[in-house]
């Protein structure tokens, strides 16, 4: 059931699939990594081609997908209690049908459909253009299942469907997959090798968002530092390409450069990076181009280099300390931030103490922190005996969350005084008479209202702060509306 796209032959255009009368409704729920959301708007754009439309209204859904994560267990935990409850749902209304998208889809296909019976059509990451058929199978009363992975799908040469759009910022994947084999993480067994999308294709779909009134896309991959575009296929295949292949191949701090030039207007993040891919021509390449943001995602996992090592993470804190000190030099204001497991197998007092020095080294902007929850298949669960007991975790973890609520309330309040650019998203969640916005270094940023509207570049001067969030009041537009 597996379709094999022929890269080599895409990028001059983003094909928007003519819609046939639309008279269903598809309800999609999204849980997870900001990759996953992007995935279900190129759902979105291929379901519609089988007549459904997207709804927000759980009652009028003909078509429920949830798309799913296992990164941690309690994501999974919360996808089977909606699944629980659209069952229920299911029983009152027959014709209703339920599929589940993603990682959990990759990693529980059998589970799901065979055993436990709760869903009638489960989608991999890498299937999705298989849709129409697999909706297909289930209106005639069978099940349908494709979780078969691909060495060539990217969606390069589909046109998603915004959902949930402020009409402001946009999400544009880059890369799909995962080389590095984290011994905590179920990506790779998820979502498969790494394979990167035509450049010409991605600059396409930065310029249709532009001409629709977008102001800023973050270019998304599991390890966007391992871009590399060389005509197609597996990254680990690069060299078995041509010569003239590998010449010509673009790398991330290429297709950075590409993207920023294509739209000089627009503002650029990207997500996420790994250290030990992430190179100095990328951190110089942000530094050269004003529209690339000041911020950058960075996760670390821990600071000790055993566990580090025990993770499978090829880089020493001592490597990820040059490399901090490198971007502090070449980009002093960049925003950084993070991701910490605590209670990794085996960790122990010192090896704690050890994230939390490196915490104070590099004094991150913000933070997602969590304690190690086993993954069935990962090389962590079937080597590592899970150890660390969960009073200790949680007690790690409070002081790792304390110590990065210091460190963000320091960073954030370095900021009063200061006038920045701030791109307005939309109303501020606690008062209609505010807009919120997020400055460069992707601080949130909170002033009155006046005359500007949502999608303006403004200058904002900050007055004051909580521990995340800037107050400030508009001086004026910037010069990049």
């Amino acid at each position: 059931m597996e379709k094999i796209i022929d890269e080599s032959k895409q990028g001059s255009a983003l094909r928007t699939p003519t819609k046939i009368q639309n008279n269903r409704n598809l309800y999609i729920e999204s849980y997870g990594c900001q990759m996953n959301f992007s995935d279900s708007e190129i759902v979105a754009s291929i379901t519609a081609q089988e007549g459904f439309n997207t709804t927000d209204q759980l009652e009028n859904a003909d078509l429920i997908l949830v798309n799913t994560c296992s990164i941690r267990e309690k994501a999974e935990l919360t996808v089977r209690k909606r699944l629980e409850k659209f069952n229920a749902i299911k029983k009152e209304r027959p014709n209703l049908k339920v599929g589940v998208l993603g990682c959990m889809a990759e990693r529980l296909k059998h589970q799901f459909l065979e055993e436990e019976k709760i869903v009638d059509m489960v989608v991999g990451p890498d299937a999705y253009k298989d849709l129409p058929n697999l909706i297909q199978e289930i209106d005639e009363g069978r099940n349908a299942v494709n979780v078969i992975l691909s060495k060539d799908e990217t969606y390069g040469d589909v046109a998603p469907v915004r959902l949930n759009t402020n009409g402001v910022t946009a999400f544009v994947s880059i890369t799909r997959g995962c080389d590095n084999m984290c011994t905590f993480c179920v990506v790779p067994f998820t979502r498969g090798r790494e394979r990167s999308r035509d450049p010409q294709s991605i600059i396409n779909e930065v310029n249709d968002l532009w001409d629709k009134g977008f102001k800023e896309v973050t270019l998304l991959g599991q390890n966007v530092d391992s871009y590399l575009w060389y005509g197609g296929g597996l990254k680990k295949d690069f060299g078995k390409a041509s010569e003239m292949e590998q010449a010509m191949a673009v790398n991330f701090a290429q297709l950075l450069e590409k993207v920023a030039l294509a739209q000089p207007k627009m503002r650029i993040r990207f997500s996420t990076s790994n250290p030990q891919d992430m190179t100095l021509d990328v951190i110089h390449t942000m530094a050269k181009f004003d529209n690339i943001c000041n911020y950058i995602h960075l996760p670390v996992q821990s600071g000790s280099n055993r566990i580090l090592k025990a993770m499978n993470r090829l880089h020493t804190r001592e490597e990820y300390f040059e490399l901090i000190d490198d971007i502090r030099k070449i980009i002093p204001d960049c925003g950084i931030s993070q991701d910490m497991i605590t209670g990794f197998p085996t960790e122990n007092e010192e090896d704690h103490r050890d994230t939390l020095s490196l915490m104070e080294y590099v004094r991150y902007d913000y933070g997602f922190m969590f304690a190690y929850s086993e993954r069935p298949g990962t090389l962590a669960e079937r080597k590592l005996e899970d150890d660390v007991p969960q009073e200790i975790k949680k007690r790690r973890l409070a002081e790792i969350i304390d110590l990065q609520r210091q460190h963000s309330y320091e960073r954030i309040k370095a900021n009063l005084g200061k006038t920045q650019e701030v791109l307005i998203e939309g109303p501020s969640k606690k008062s209609d008479a505010h807009w919120m916005g997020r400055t460069s270094q992707n601080t949130v940023a909170v002033f009155p209202k006046e005359e500007f509207k949502i999608g303006d570049f403004v200058m904002v001067e900050m007055q004051d702060c909580t521990s995340a969030t800037l107050l400030g009041k508009a001086v004026g537009y910037s010069t990049n509306n």
